[in-house]
Formats: C-alpha cells, sequence, structure tokens
C-alpha cells in the first residue's frame, strides 16, 4: 500500500485542516494510507522517505530541522504536491524547498473574483474542459522548466499593467527523480469541488512515486 504524509498549518483563512483531510479523502479510495498532521518536523524525519506522496497544505511558516531530508526523499522519488497556498507560500524562506517548489505567490489582484481557467490538452487533464471559477487569481513566479496544463489570463481590471498576462494555474515538474504537482486553485476546502477536486485527485495520483 502507497504511504502519504499530508502536514497542514498556517493561516486559518485557508483552512488547512479542512483541506487536509480533503486529500485524505481523496487519496484513500486510491490505495493510500494516508497520514495528516500538523507536525512539521514530519518534513524533516529521517524516514521521511518512506513516503510515496508528500502534499504540505501549509501557509508560510517556518522550515522544520532536517528539512534537508524532505528534499533528499524528493530527489530519490517521493512524489510532492500542492494546492494553492501549499508549495507556493510554503516556508517563504527555505531557499532548497523555494527550488524544489518550483512555485512562489506573489498577488492575487481584486482578491475574490471571477476568472477564467484555461485547460489546455494533456493526458493529465483529459476530459476536463476550460471553466470559470470565483476565487483569489494568483499571481506567480514559477520555475520555466514546469509543463503547464491550465492557465488563467489577467484582465487588468486590478492591476492594468499586467493585462493580458496567461498565468500558470496547474503544473507538472520533477526534482530529480521525484514528481511534483502544483494546483494554485483551492483558496479554502469549500472550493475544493467539481473540476478543481478533480484536477487536484489527479495530480496528487500522478505525483506519487
Amino acid at each position: 500500500m502507497k504511504q502519504a504524509l499530508v502536514v497542514w498549518g498556517g493561516m486559518e483563512l485557508h483552512t488547512p485542516e479542512r483541506s487536509a483531510h480533503v486529500v485524505r479523502e481523496l487519496l484513500e479510495p486510491e490505495g493510500f494510507a494516508v497520514t495528516v498532521t500538523n507536525g512539521y518536523e514530519a518534513l524533516g524525519a529521517e524516514d521521511v522517505g518512506r513516503y510515496d506522496l508528500v502534499v504540505p497544505v501549509i501557509t508560510d511558516g517556518v522550515a522544520p530541522d532536517g528539512i534537508g531530508n524532505l528534499v533528499d526523499a524528493v530527489r530519490a522519488g517521493t512524489g510532492l504536491a500542492g494546492f494553492h497556498m501549499g508549495l507556493a507560500t510554503t516556508f517563504r524562506a527555505c531557499v532548497p524547498f523555494r527550488y524544489m517548489a518550483g512555485v512562489y505567490w506573489v498577488q492575487h489582484p481584486g482578491n475574490i473574483i471571477s476568472y477564467g481557467v484555461d485547460v489546455r490538452e494533456s493526458e493529465l487533464l483529459a476530459g476536463i474542459g476550460s471553466f470559470e471559477h470565483r476565487s483569489e487569481q494568483y499571481y506567480l513566479n514559477f520555475d520555466p522548466a514546469v509543463d503547464v496544463h491550465a492557465t488563467t489570463v489577467f484582465s487588468g481590471e486590478f492591476h492594468p499593467w499586467r493585462k493580458d498576462v496567461v498565468m500558470p494555474v496547474v503544473f507538472t515538474t520533477t526534482h530529480d527523480r521525484g514528481r511534483v504537482f502544483y494546483s494554485s486553485l483551492g483558496h479554502t476546502a469549500d472550493e475544493l469541488v467539481g473540476p478543481v477536486r478533480e484536477i487536484l485527485r489527479r495530480g496528487l495520483v500522478w505525483a506519487a512515486r
């Protein structure tokens, strides 16, 4: 049986505990034994490499001692996945984590707005069409090595100098032998429904060793 570690924490605005249990609910039917914890030290444990998938559901925070163990685990094949704040804001000051995550949140112009998610043709998102979404439209700094599966276009209504910018919403990449998945969708647990939920489910399964 595959093993997954889901670690939650940070801003309650992002409903981290509830969102972590949505991840558990998605993974258990896929045959995973899922450990859910708010103990950041689990990410730095010497045996973190025993997990096939690690999912930080964490806003900001300070990386635990031993975070290099997680980096080494991912390089050896442990999968890493995140959504919205998870990966994009997690442990902002930890450079090795930032390099591994491949994404960094910088802004959400207009806060909660309606915007389009344009799904590209890919095996990962086959059968999922483009859709309208109401949430924070994340403006990201991201690794140019990623494979982009869905994008959004900034209208310029709130930040005119970013009009027509095409931004990744869903991407995959690798960190050495580990697979990395990210979706900027899922501001709260209540948003993890419909295509947002299905995209996350597929990404989690894809990323696992």
